[in-house]
């Protein structure tokens, strides 16, 4: 299967080769338990956890980190590459449960940060706990005292990830980061917030390649996943989200100078109850990024506020942005076998820029009602064609 210049199977091979090379050379083992790390819950186990890295990263052997039943205590960790193990595979069964106090990890960027590592896995049923609702209800009552809050698990500058099986339980910001990563392939993982809970994206891609998201479950505050600039050769499928924000590229044009978002397939999604569906979002700013060859293929929408949009005169409280218009170039977009049931009477909607239109945006199949009978679609700036059936009426 082979779309856009994305190979799915290229890269499925990639990983359980990576994985499967340990038959042929030693395994060294590190529990957590003999670091120091302990299962109660009531003592701080963030040295335990660090020094098994340690050791595992200093290992020239393919090495086995496990974090057996129990729960942990942890703060924030930063895992720093240049490892002599090529190969680290982190098995976590327990709970790793956060401090009370938010602000032990609400005032750093990431809870546990893996930056500049190769080969590196982490497998297992267990789950992270960021115990985000004291901080959420911090930034509800519009205190200036709190802090912005930690992102759960953030992948850096890395290489050859895998992530599977995890759950990620009440982040305080973004679950799943992304950044400036090749070969990534994550799947089976549950993420969970409340869908009031703020910038709770479940998983947000940026600036890298080669990247799967597959089989996973996403109810949170805002996007399920976020596709960030310099994003290429995204594959996402099976993916349920609600509550939340959708699927969603962007928002992009933050910067004139911005890397653009290329080679994205989306198959296979379920939307309940969320904010969008599939959704193109940019700034109305100058920006010389651009969005072209994505696909959204078999897409059902359940009583969703808008299922197919691109927005390219995003201004929220009218800032930075008012009297402008948005460089991002959008080419390429097709929507596939689309159907279900729109919250709103207008369930397409492409308000494109002015001085750059979007241009070969496709329709096929698609098939969105509202409340039951005619759904409406709007147009502006949009240049493209429907194909098969197209309901609402396209005003391509």
């Amino acid at each position: 299967m082979k779309l856009s210049g994305c190979n799915l199977p290229g890269i499925i091979v990639m990983v359980f080769v990576m994985l499967s090379s340990s038959s042929t050379s030693a395994i060294t083992n590190f529990n957590v338990l003999n670091f120091g790390a302990n299962p109660t819950g009531g003592t701080d186990s963030t040295d335990g956890f660090l020094k098994a890295w340690n050791a595992a990263c200093g290992t020239a052997d393919s090495t086995f980190i496990y974090v057996p039943k129990g729960r942990y205590l942890v703060g924030p960790l930063a895992f720093k590459g240049q490892c002599k193990s090529s190969q680290i595979i982190i098995r976590i069964d327990g709970t790793i449960v956060a401090p009370l106090d938010y602000g032990v990890l609400g005032k750093s960027n990431n809870w546990f940060s893996f930056e500049d590592v190769s080969g590196v896995s982490i497998i297992g049923r267990g789950t992270f706990d960021a115990k985000g609702p004291s901080l959420w209800a911090c930034k509800a009552s519009n205190s200036n005292s709190c802090p912005s809050g930690a992102t759960t698990l953030s992948f850096t500058n890395s290489n050859n990830i895998r992530i599977n099986g995890l759950t990620s339980l009440n982040s305080q910001m973004f679950h799943i980061v992304i950044n400036g990563c090749q070969n990534v392939h994550l799947e089976g993982v549950k993420i969970i917030a409340a869908g009031n809970s703020p910038n709770t994206d479940g998983i947000h891609v940026q600036l890298s390649r080669n990247v799967e998201i597959l089989s996973t479950s996403i109810k949170t505050g805002d996007d399920c996943i976020s596709i960030g600039p310099g994003t290429e050769n995204l594959w996402i499928e099976q993916i349920t989200c609600g509550p939340g924000h959708g699927i969603s590229i962007g928002s992009l044009a933050k910067d004139l100078k911005e890397e653009g978002v290329q080679n994205v397939t989306v198959k296979k999604t379920v939307f309940s109850n969320t904010q969008n569906g599939l959704r193109i979002k940019s700034w109305a700013r100058p920006s010389n990024g651009y969005v072209q060859g994505v696909r959204f293929i078999d897409s059902v929408m359940r009583n969703v506020q808008n299922p197919i949009m691109i927005d390219q005169n995003y201004c929220p409280r009218n800032e930075n942005c008012p009297g402008q218009v948005s460089g991002i170039k959008i080419n390429d977009i097709v929507y596939e076998d689309i159907r279900g049931t729109s919250s709103t009477p207008i369930a397409i909607k492409f308000d494109c820029s002015d001085k750059n239109p979007c241009t070969g945006i496709k329709l096929q199949n698609v098939n969105l009602t509202y409340l039951n009978k005619a759904a409406q679609s709007f147009c502006s700036n949009v240049v493209g064609k429907a194909i098969d059936l197209v309901r609402p009426n396209s005003c391509l």
